[in-house]
């Protein structure tokens, strides 16, 4: 009994573990896209990194070239620091000319501008999720 009871620990302390190292990105129709993991490494859906999202805000490809920059103030920049974008803190997905491309919700639900569902980001941090979009999966911009 007693090993039972280890092993359905170590099960559920593995599912828990899992779940937290590795949020999923979806397209409409939930099915996997990618992956962003807590340590900002974004991965395609077969699990092969495609690129990283620093702490900083700098975005990176595989390669680690700085492919952009997300900025505290949610501006969001190509490699060349020109504005592509805007990323709101009620989630607002807006382009360089401030026109709203695309929310992000706070359940994690991915809209164009006219609100039709795109993905899903669901436990995807606020940045990390408009990096991904911007830069990996949807491209809003």
């Amino acid at each position: 009994m007693k090993k039972i009871i280890i092993s359905f620990a170590f099960v559920c302390v593995a599912l828990i573990s899992t779940r937290s190292f590795a949020q999923t990105i979806q397209n409409s129709s939930y099915s996997t896209v990618g992956y962003v993991k807590n340590d900002g490494t974004v991965q395609n859906e077969n699990y092969s990194t495609i690129g990283y999202i620093k702490d900083d805000g700098t975005v990176q490809n595989s390669s680690y070239s700085t492919i952009g920059y997300i900025k505290s103030d949610g501006t969001i920049q190509n490699s060349s620091y020109s504005t592509i974008g805007y990323i709101k803190s009620d989630g607002t997905v807006q382009n360089s000319s401030y026109s709203t491309i695309g929310y992000i919700k706070e359940d994690g639900t991915l809209q164009n501008a006219s609100y039709s569902t795109i993905g899903y980001a669901k436990d995807v941090n606020q940045t990390k999720a408009a990096a991904a979009v911007f830069f990996f999966f949807f491209r809003l911009n």
